[in-house]
């Protein structure tokens, strides 16, 4: 495929934001996203000089294109934040919480995805990895055996529906969930070997700070395995088959890979190869593993002539596990970096996440943004790119940004954001100003040596450009501003939308 001279390509797809630019298929982009699992803002080097995680891949990656240190996914925990990445839409208009083993799919009847606007514009579509999205579990179900973490509970030949294929993608391959049964390979709906034993965890957990001593496994739950199933074994071959897609396609057809890494999350298992490689312990070691896997993807693209023509966004689906609390302590490695909290939080560090994108010949090199930007703004710029004109049904929340992505616009065009796990508490981000209406923004624990305030107030008001750690509670001070959000707050809850081009009509 030929790739449009930056200049011509700008003057070819600039127009009113939300239009349809309708690059012909010839010239339309590949499309890659690669989604990292629990991995916090710090651990990128590039953004974080106290890392001790080298990340020399993602670093030179982003060296090639735009950093955004600005960048939000929907929620502070997995399942939400895929669905928001896949639907332009905050999740929270859906649903809250994980899909759990043997969960049922998480989606809304007839809700258009990214996979699915791809096929319609002529896209090959792939999902390799981590789905964790639901799948129709009962179409294969056993009802004779009560214990559903037996392997006789289901037949493993029928295929399985619910999954990757019916939400707009012709291919997948992965293990779902890596630390959930069941512990077997799925290619596209089927079980490509029946799980005939109760989970061991091969290699066994040990007893550090990264998760040994979280529970039996690695923090994996209980049910059927392949016989030698190995959780050190999970990312290499992912990466592989990425790696082998990628080599299968042609430039007769654009191709849009969704990566979905099943790293660092637990079970933190790094091979031999990078064990001992950082200075921040087994986390790290497989987090510099897991840079290792992305250089391999990336080389692909290079290696088949695809890179030049192919858009590559790279981001995380929320901020680092708990255990990056004690990992402060064993090697003063912050994975939240500067930020205030971990995962599931509602702080700005459960959802303030890696993102950079790479277009060559079109988005400047080496740009760095502090622009707002949300991973549901993904879904209506690759409309626009692709020339697909979303219903109002589709991407209620998503913002247009490839205006600003081409020099063509000062901002992103997005000021507000609205932030979400579950239970309470809600916040809000708007301009500089983060509203929170609860006592605390933390969905767990912090520990008393961080040394953070208790706070008497029923709300938290910060203002991150002084205040990025999120330590100065300003809602006594400006009751008028907390008030302000508040309501902004509930006026975005209630309207179901926030796209521009639907506040437009």
């Amino acid at each position: 495929m030929k790739l449009l001279p930056a200049l011509l390509l700008g003057t070819a797809l600039i127009g009113v934001s939300g239009f349809a630019y309708g690059l012909g298929p010839e010239d339309r982009p590949n499309i890659v996203i690669i989604y990292s699992d629990d991995q916090g803002y710090g651990d990128f080097s590039l953004q974080n000089p106290d890392s001790k995680i080298p990340t020399p891949h993602l670093d030179e990656f982003a060296r090639q294109g735009a950093r955004f240190t600005d960048a939000h996914s929907s929620s502070g925990v997995c399942t939400p934040s895929r669905y928001a990445l896949l639907t332009g839409r905050y999740h929270w208009r859906q649903g809250e919480g994980i899909v759990g083993s043997w969960g049922e799919p998480w989606w809304d009847d007839g809700r258009l995805t990214l996979g699915q606007m791809l096929q319609e514009k002529g896209y090959r579509t792939a999902c390799i990895g981590k789905w964790h999205l639901g799948w129709d579990w009962s179409a294969i179900r056993n009802e004779q055996v009560a214990d559903r973490n037996s392997p006789e509970a289901w037949d493993w030949s029928k295929p399985v529906p619910g999954g990757p294929l019916d939400h707009g993608f012709d291919y997948y391959f992965g293990d779902d969930v890596p630390n959930f049964p069941p512990y077997t390979w799925i290619e596209d709906d089927r079980i490509l070997e029946a799980p005939t034993v109760p989970f061991t965890p091969i290699p066994e957990p040990t007893a550090d700070d990264e998760g040994g001593e979280r529970g039996a496994g690695h923090d994996c739950r209980f049910g059927p395995m392949v016989d030698g199933w190995r959780l050190d074994a999970v990312m290499p071959r992912l990466t592989e088959k990425a790696v082998q897609w990628i080599g299968q396609q042609s430039d007769e057809q654009p191709f849009f890979l969704y990566w979905s890494w099943t790293s660092p999350h637990t079970p933190v298992v790094p091979i031999e190869e990078f064990q001992g490689s950082t200075e921040a312990g087994p986390y790290g070691d497989f987090m510099h593993q897991s840079d290792a896997h992305m250089g391999e993807v990336l080389a692909a693209l290079e290696d088949h002539g695809f890179a030049e023509n192919t858009l590559v966004i790279f981001s995380s689906d929320n901020g680092p596990e708990n255990i990056a609390y004690v990992r402060i302590r064993n090697h003063g490695h912050y994975s939240m970096g500067p930020l205030r909290g971990l995962k599931r939080d509602v702080w700005e560090g459960g959802h303030r996440v890696p993102f950079a994108i790479r277009w060559p010949g079109v988005i400047e090199s080496g740009r760095v943004s502090e622009e707002l930007i949300g991973q549901i703004d993904i879904m209506a710029t690759i409309a626009s790119i692709v020339g697909y004109e979303l219903p109002d049904t589709a991407a209620e929340d998503s913002h247009d940004l490839l205006p600003y992505l081409l020099g063509e616009a000062e901002t992103s065009g997005r000021d507000t954001l609205v932030h979400r796990t579950w239970g309470e508490p809600w916040g809000i981000r708007h301009g500089d100003w983060v509203y929170v209406n609860a006592s605390t923004g933390a969905l767990q624990n912090e520990p008393d040596w961080l040394g953070h305030k208790a706070n008497p107030h029923d709300a938290v008001l910060n203002r991150l450009d002084e205040d990025l750690g999120q330590q100065q509670n300003l809602v006594e001070t400006r009751p008028n501003k907390a008030a302000e959000l508040e309501a902004m707050l509930e006026e975005i809850r209630a309207r179901g939308y926030s796209a521009p081009r639907l506040m437009n009509d």
